[in-house]
């Protein structure tokens, strides 16, 4: 399969910066960097596997071909859409927000 190149909406890129200022305060630098490799072998896994990403939310927010990709050892979902010859990063959230709520906000 060909790797697709990630482009991330100004949410997407304002919620990375906004959770790297937050590990920074709260867990140091190290954890900060920690989060940003995870982030990007969560992208890096995406572009080269689109369909990896579950659809659960999709449905549940009726957004058609949302999906939704877990990060490893943090807390956070990588939300979005393959479309044509990229992919379309959405949102970067913690799981402990109010993931539907944050999405009505956004329309």
């Amino acid at each position: 399969m060909t790797e697709r190149r990630a482009q991330l909406r100004a949410r997407a890129a304002a919620d990375i910066d906004d959770a790297i200022a937050h590990l920074r305060d709260n867990a140091g630098d190290e954890v900060a960097r920690a989060f940003i490799d995870a982030l990007e072998n969560g992208v890096n896994h995406i572009t080269r596997s689109p369909s990896v990403g579950s659809l659960r939310f999709s449905y549940e927010l009726g957004i058609p071909e949302l999906r939704a990709r877990s990060m490893r050892r943090f807390p956070y979902v990588i939300f979005y859409m393959p479309p044509g010859d990229h992919i379309d990063i959405w949102r970067v959230l913690h799981t402990r927000r109010d993931i539907p709520g944050t999405f009505a906000r956004d329309e």
